[in-house]
């Protein structure tokens, strides 16, 4: 008779359970982390979507709803909050009066739209453009000077506005610009965060590449032109999102620098809507959101792509 094969043990005989366990593991932490990562989205989206779903409510209901919250007392004071505040999302009746008198019956929040836009477009602009020759200066050449001033720009970055809105009140009034645009925009145009950044993102560009423009008889505008900005466009594109944002909500300068009301943003504007207009508040600030978010969808690409590229070519 012939003698019967015993079957051959396998390597992977007994690590099914094992391999299994490891694949629930992996499984379970990345749901866990899901889970956190969805409840800090809410958290930080929920007072977006409660501005905008109470900008299409009644003015008495929003009364009903957050009067405490809002109320004053006669000499202007605030009241002790005492009842419980009502986080309404879902309006009883959509209307649309609030938006109709901010669009149509009171051109002041227009105003003071357009006012922010006028602010803060020039400072988009001109700081991109300065920014752009500054940071190119900067990677392209050494030395102990370059070093210096560098360094300064770091240091200047890393101070709030706050502690320079006095040195560039007193310059603003020694150049006689007190009182208009100019005293927003110039500090705002030679700020130093885009030369910075780009700064960084320049640097990673291969010398290998400029080298080889070098070769070519590319002088050192054509190298500028033609291969840095192509190639910080990413970092282009996250340093204007980033100065929008950052200049689209300002308070302090315009308050400092401006005395006239009439040029004010609407962002200064909007810490000054009384109890009488909570919702018309609502209403303004879900107008002043929408640029903003604009800017972000639009360029949420390039803004990743500005903040992980390590430079180098793409294909």
């Amino acid at each position: 008779m012939a003698e019967e094969k015993r079957p051959v043990p396998s390597r992977m005989a007994g690590k099914g359970k094992p391999l299994k366990g490891k694949k629930i593991w992996a499984f379970a932490k990345i749901a866990i982390a899901t889970a956190i990562a969805a409840s800090f989205a809410v958290l930080f989206l929920m007072p977006i979507v409660l501005t905008i779903t109470n900008s299409f409510m009644s003015s008495s209901e929003i009364s009903a709803n957050y009067g405490s919250v809002f109320a004053v007392n006669e000499n202007g004071g605030k009241v002790y909050i005492a009842e419980k505040v009502n986080l309404k999302f879902i309006p009883d009746m959509v209307s649309f009066s609030q938006y109709i008198t901010v669009l149509f019956k009171s051109p002041d929040y227009l105003l003071k739209f357009w006012n922010s836009v006028i602010l803060v477009g020039p400072i988009v602009v001109f700081q991109l453009t300065v920014a752009t020759l500054a940071a190119y200066g900067f990677s392209r050449y050494m030395g102990k000077i370059r070093s210096i001033i560098f360094f300064s720009y770091v240091i200047l970055m890393l101070m709030p506005y706050q502690v320079t809105l006095v040195p560039n009140f007193l310059v603003a009034d020694w150049l006689n610009i007190l009182d208009s645009y100019w005293s927003i925009w110039l500090p705002g145009i030679f700020s130093p965060f885009a030369v910075y950044l780009l700064t960084k993102f320049m640097r990673r560009i291969p010398s290998s590449v400029i080298e080889a423009a070098q070769i070519d008889g590319a002088g050192e505008w054509q190298i500028f032109r033609r291969i840095c900005l192509p190639l910080c466009k990413g970092a282009l594109c996250s340093a204007a999102i980033l100065v929008f944002i950052d200049y689209w909500n300002m308070v302090e300068q315009p308050l400092i620098l401006l005395s006239d009301a009439e040029r004010h943003p609407l962002s200064v504007f909007l810490s000054k809507i009384n109890a009488g207009e909570v919702g018309l508040a609502f209403a303004v600030a879900t107008i002043y959101m929408v640029p903003s978010l604009l800017v972000f969808l639009y360029g949420e690409e390039y803004l990743v792509d500005g903040i992980t590229y390590q430079g180098g070519i793409k294909g």
